[in-house]
């Protein structure tokens, strides 16, 4: 069943789109990239020599934030080494795929058992949809919630508020905890289930208490809390922007539910192209190396449909719109009653 957007748009199922890309990719585009673990422990030498150096005083006082940056950028970028990996995308293997991510999720201590049911299960098959448990929340759920009201208020970026920079700055840090804390009541982990995730994040979090202990208060502000910033910030802009413009939905349509972000070419090769979001919905389990093929098909076959923008003009966009959905395509800011369009794909081309 569809249902029609703003302007008589339908929604159109992923499996019309998989089933008429697929033939048109390479049997290499489905194959684990192996390479992509060789990230870790270039990462990992990276985060090791800066914290030691911190740790130890061989640097001046004027280079620590520095390496703090450094150290940060190496936290976020093993994090998409982990979600790519959490996918298949690296590897098959369950337990090879799950040693990645307990790595590349140690600094947000994010145990993989969540994320693997919060994310690869539960937001892909419902992005955008209401029960999605990434998406803002609607007008009568925000009258009726004191918390989703002061949350919204106090951290979203949008009304051309700044302290919405807070959503940057702690989001994914505070949502995992949050998906942590709400797993069961959600359906996304059994009792069981959640237990050993709790577990797996204390160990993480252990971890981190040891760190900080052979360190000291200091220097672990700028081996730890300081580069958890900065991992949060690179993080958050791109999952800030992947879906939060876009209309909700209720037909699985990446290319209505989703937005791809482009960035200096530098800055896709680290982040593993985690901004071609719309080609990631398409086939999660794809290597998004081959993520520009994916585009350019697109492009080809739907490109009244297909969304992008610079990731600085999403971030943007944000900023000046609001995250309380009125109806399924506006945007409405409840303070000011100023409303938004969410981006919507334009009428599927006849011949589709």
């Amino acid at each position: 069943m569809q249902q029609n957007l703003l302007g008589g748009t339908p929604l159109v199922p992923l499996s019309k789109y998989v089933g008429t890309l697929r033939p048109h990719l390479p049997e290499e585009a489905f194959r684990p990239a192996h390479s992509r673990m060789a990230w870790i422990p270039i990462h990992l030498a990276v985060i090791v020599v800066a914290a030691v150096a911190i740790g130890r005083a061989w640097v001046p006082w004027p280079v620590v934030p520095v390496l703090s940056l450094v150290i940060g950028a190496s936290f976020a970028c093993l994090t998409f080494v982990a979600h790519e990996a959490m996918h298949g995308g690296v590897v098959r293997d369950k337990r090879a795929r799950n040693a990645i991510a307990w790595i590349g999720f140690l600094p947000f201590t994010l145990a993989p058992r969540l994320w693997a049911a919060w994310h690869d299960r539960v937001h892909h098959a419902t992005a955008n949809f209401a029960k999605d448990p990434d998406i803002y929340p609607t007008l009568d759920e925000y009258r009726a919630s004191g918390r989703i009201r002061f949350f919204v208020n106090a951290f979203s970026l949008g009304g051309r508020r700044w302290r919405g920079v807070l959503s940057l700055v702690l989001g994914f840090t505070v949502q995992s905890a949050h998906q942590l804390i709400a797993a069961t009541e959600s359906g996304f982990l059994s009792a069981k289930e959640r237990r050993v995730a709790i577990a797996e994040t204390l160990i993480g979090l252990a971890f981190w208490g040891v760190v900080a202990a052979v360190v000291g208060f200091v220097p672990f502000l700028f081996i730890y809390v300081m580069p958890l910033v900065v991992a949060n910030v690179v993080v958050m802009s791109f999952i800030l922007t992947n879906h939060n413009l876009s209309p909700r939905v209720t037909v699985n349509d990446p290319l209505a539910s989703g937005l791809s972000v482009t960035s200096p070419r530098w800055i896709e090769w680290i982040t593993l192209r985690f901004g071609y979001h719309v080609e990631h919905h398409l086939f999660p389990s794809m290597s998004s190396r081959h993520a520009p093929l994916v585009r350019a098909l697109l492009r080809e076959r739907w490109p009244e449909r297909y969304q992008s923008m610079s990731i600085v003009a999403a971030l943007g966009r944000l900023h000046a719109t609001a995250r309380v959905y009125k109806d399924d395509t506006t945007l409405i800011d409840p303070r000011t009653g100023a409303e938004f369009p969410t981006l919507m794909p334009r009428p599927v081309a006849a011949s589709a």
